[in-house]
């Protein structure tokens, strides 16, 4: 029994140090991931910041890469707090084993004692004899051999453990010099952190010297985003019209048939703009193999950051709505589809190009494309290059934007994180 539970003991303490480096590892994947993006965003500042005049982007990257340090930070708690768990845990284990260890040198003692008093074969030999019967010579002969057996599976327990708390105390080690690596780079992150709300508290004093400027700037950007939906959402209700008018001539010519055959005339069912884009089998396969991609789609550029998220936001005094992300990504990167589909259009507005892909029901748009690789009608597939992102004041910025039907979606519900 006490060797079941050493057994049970060294198992499981293997499967706990097995499930928390597979956490600590997701964890470390996690912060070099928000490292990468800190990294871009900071690049993108220092290439946009030789203006002397503040930008909104400029003030969108600093804000978001606060948010990214306050994540980091946050991830690096997480990790210390593992630690802590795991110092704890294996210090309850060395204690353990080392209980245990004592309780074997114990029984090993007692063994090696008998065995001194019954070394000579003399000794066995009349041990032996000595049975009253043949059954009973037996057994003690068995027994001499199984105790020379477990005496021999005894020492190597007892080495066995010796190592096990050799080996738990170096992790032990190695744990303690690890918790002391991420404090001192919690407290790095920190002054990090501080020293960027300080740059953070600049600008927005920056901002109320400049608010005329910027309230002519976000009513430019509300102006050119308005024109932007409509050309979209006109598209889009032209696919739905083009579609609807062959479902009622599909359903004409059935009527027509079924009259000539003599045959009750199918009733018409009540259609909605869901069901003309997908009324046929190949847009119904992609609807839904789209919305069973939800959550697991690509991101449209390699490297990425968020510079500005799905929703409400406020500017100063101002407030508007962004029905997509913008995506900061490097300087010539190349935007790919997210999804197999067809091109609904290719639109060049203010400079740049907007690509929008069907999917069904779906539609996913891509905004600010220096150059396109696509036309109208085209079809494309998942992770296909559409063309290569556009630099303005902002930096290389993607506006992102999922829709079903005429309705927006928040694309940070549907991408991979």
């Amino acid at each position: 029994m006490k060797l079941q539970k050493l057994f049970l003991v060294i198992t499981l303490t293997s499967f706990t140090s097995l499930a928390f480096a597979q956490t600590s590892a997701e964890l470390k994947r996690n912060k070099e991931a928000i490292q990468r993006e800190i990294e871009l965003l900071q690049k993108n500042l220092n290439e946009t910041s030789s203006s002397k005049r503040l930008t909104m982007g400029q003030i969108r990257a600093v804000n978001a890469k606060i948010r990214l340090m306050q994540n980091k930070i946050s991830i690096i708690n997480s990790e210390v707090k593992n630690l802590d768990n795991q110092i704890h845990e294996n210090s309850n284990e060395v204690r353990s084993l080392k209980g245990q260890l004592g309780q074997l040198k114990k029984e090993y003692a007692g063994m090696i004692r008998f065995a001194q008093r019954n070394k000579n074969s003399y000794d066995k030999m009349m041990f032996v004899f000595a049975s009253e019967g043949f059954n009973q010579a037996y057994k003690r002969i068995k027994y001499l051999q199984q105790f020379g057996q477990y005496r021999k599976k005894q020492a190597d327990y007892l080495q066995g453990t010796q190592k096990n708390i050799e080996y738990k105390i170096g992790v032990l080690d190695k744990n303690l010099k690890e918790k002391s690596n991420l404090l001192s780079e919690q407290e790095q992150e920190k002054v990090k952190l501080s020293k960027n709300k300080s740059e953070q508290s600049v600008m927005l004093n920056q901002i109320s010297k400049q608010e005329k400027q910027f309230k002519q700037d976000l009513a430019a950007r509300k102006r050119k985003q308005a024109d932007i939906d409509r050309a979209i959402r006109n598209a889009i209700q032209r696919e739905i019209e083009i579609a609807r008018k062959k479902a009622e001539e599909e359903e004409r010519l059935a009527a027509q048939k079924a009259v000539a055959e003599g045959r009750p005339v199918p009733v018409a069912k009540e259609k909605t703009n869901s069901s003309y884009l997908t009324a046929s089998p190949e847009a119904a396969k992609l609807s839904a193999g789209f919305e069973n991609n939800r959550g697991r789609l690509p991101w449209p550029v390699g490297q990425y950051s968020i510079l500005e998220r799905f929703g409400t936001h406020t500017e100063g005094r101002a407030t508007y709505n962004n029905d997509g992300i913008n995506i900061l990504t490097e300087n010539g990167a190349s935007v790919k589809a997210v999804f197999e589909g067809k091109v609904l259009f290719v639109r060049e507005l203010y400079g740049t190009y907007i690509v929008a892909i069907q999917h069904g029901e779906y539609f996913t748009i891509y905004q600010n494309l220096k150059t396109v690789s696509v036309a109208k009608g085209d079809k494309v597939e998942t992770k296909q290059s559409l063309g290569v992102v556009a630099s303005k004041e902002e930096g290389p910025v993607l506006h992102f934007e999922i829709m079903r039907g005429q309705n927006k979606l928040n694309p940070e519900a549907w991408i991979a994180k």
